[in-house]
């Protein structure tokens, strides 16, 4: 290899040091074309691997766009009533007026009664929060 410094190249030729060298060897086109381009698609190529991973195991990853998983439900789906919550009989009795309200508002507002604008529903987990809410959509 030829040193950097063509300096130095003299002063050991003054010197009586013997110097020899050749002129590097090109890299093919195909070679550099391949080391310029390679980090880039392996870097692709796993940002495209954990996208998948990400969004389910590859069924459509990152470029699965307007592919909607929504399912149509028929009426006959939900069959949970009030009748099939146990316990909790305080918040039952209370969601289940809040029903007859929605279904028959008259009722209500002639005693001074408003409709609600929400329900916050507020428990452990397991404590029947969920079966409640579908109680109320059945």
């Amino acid at each position: 290899t030829s040193p950097g410094d063509l300096w130095m190249v003299s002063d050991l030729l003054k010197y009586g040091v013997q110097v020899s060298g050749k002129p590097r060897e090109e890299q093919s086109l195909l070679m550099s074309i391949f080391v310029s381009w390679f980090p880039m698609l392996l870097l692709i190529g796993v940002w495209v691997f954990f996208m998948r991973q990400m969004q389910g195991g590859g069924r459509g990853g990152a470029f699965s766009f307007g592919k909607s998983r929504a399912r149509m439900l028929d009426e006959n789906t939900n069959q949970i009533t009030f009748a099939d919550v146990a316990g909790c009989d305080e918040a039952k009795e209370d969601v289940q007026e809040l029903v007859d309200f929605l279904r028959d508002p008259s009722k209500f507002q002639k005693l001074g009664g408003r409709i609600p604008r929400g329900v916050l529903m507020v428990g452990s987990p397991g404590t029947g929060k969920t079966l409640l809410a579908k109680a109320i959509a059945g």
